[in-house]
């Protein structure tokens, strides 16, 4: 994936102050326990504090090096066996003084085996969907924010009030390679944007990766990208094919060239092999659907998605006349 360097910057500036912090806590720990059992802070002055010093005078020394080194580690393990001792007859765990790393993989460095840790590609992944969502409207839909009121006096009350609870359901029990892929579907000003960025905001308070925007700002992104146009090293193909979920509104909006469809595609039967869920809404009908997109991708969102039917008249109205509710 092609990324800017701000993003790796951020990641590696991230990781750092992860482990800076997960040193200071450690540390702080130590001063505490050093304060409240005095045994353990004798331990550690006499046994541990000079143990480097102790290894690299017996190097330097050069006689009998192996057997003092292996008596020195005999030392440390049973002074490490009697500070455990100590900490759980005092009411402590016996890993309390051990440093707790976010990620146990790689100790927060970023790297595991030479190579980069899955926690670093996790958190590029996240930074990327971050910078290419700055400018979407998340923060301004919730579930708390849906009001079914509207349409209590409306025959859609039932079906829209199912839909509701299909969608706090799947936020809630959201996982990559489990959850459905959706196809919202219905006219405007029913709700779809607003649940699916509901969606999008609860999975994101998860820690997954959400990559959000219109169909048409989509294409348009990955188009100028493909062909030179856009110089800022970005690849917003591969992270929307690579996010967690993917949220793609407002489709049947852009243009239908050869390029626009061939992309629609790919980006639909690769999140499907790699087993990633996509939500997407549009203002087509089935039939419209039908005209308008090949079989392959027919087939796919047919057998693939869960419909969800959006009816009703337009909130916007709805609130208009409906102003003491």
């Amino acid at each position: 994936m092609i990324l800017s360097e701000n993003i790796y910057a951020k990641a590696e500036e991230i990781i750092f102050q992860r482990r800076t912090d997960a040193e200071v806590k450690r540390t702080m720990r130590v001063n505490e326990v050093e304060r409240k059992i005095p045994e353990i802070a004798e331990l550690n002055r006499v046994h541990l504090s000079n143990l480097s010093q102790r290894l690299f005078k017996i190097i330097q020394d050069g006689t009998d090096v192996e057997k003092k080194i292996e008596k020195e580690r005999r030392d440390n393990r049973q002074a490490q066996a009697i500070i455990r001792s100590y900490l759980k007859k005092n009411g402590y765990p016996e890993n309390y003084l051990e440093i707790q790393y976010t990620c146990p993989e790689c100790d927060d460095t970023g790297y595991s085996n030479g190579k980069r840790c899955s926690c670093f590609k996790e958190l590029i992944k996240k930074l990327s969907a971050d910078e290419l969502n700055t400018n979407s409207h998340m923060a301004l839909s919730s579930f708390e924010t849906f009001s079914l009121d509207y349409l209590k006096n409306e025959n859609n009350y039932e079906s829209m009030e199912k839909i509701y609870r299909y969608c706090v359901d799947y936020a809630e029990n959201f996982s990559p390679k489990t959850s459905r892929n959706i196809l919202m579907y219905g006219n405007t000003g029913l709700g779809k944007t607003h649940l699916s960025l509901a969606i999008a905001n609860e999975v994101l308070k998860k820690g997954f990766s959400v990559s959000y925007d219109s169909a048409i700002n989509f294409l348009r992104q990955i188009e100028n990208e493909h062909f030179g146009r856009d110089l800022s090293g970005k690849d917003t193909l591969e992270l929307i094919l690579s996010s967690d979920l993917l949220i793609i509104d407002d489709l049947g909006a852009e243009y239908d060239t050869r390029f626009s469809a061939a992309t629609i595609y790919n980006i639909i039967d690769t999140r499907l092999n790699r087993s990633l869920p996509v939500i997407i809404t549009t203002n087509l009908t089935h039939i419209e659907i039908e005209e308008r997109y090949d079989a392959r991708i027919i087939s796919r969102l047919g057998c693939l998605y869960d419909y969800l039917k959006f009816t009703g008249k337009d909130v916007r109205y709805l609130k208009k006349n409906n102003k003491d509710i």
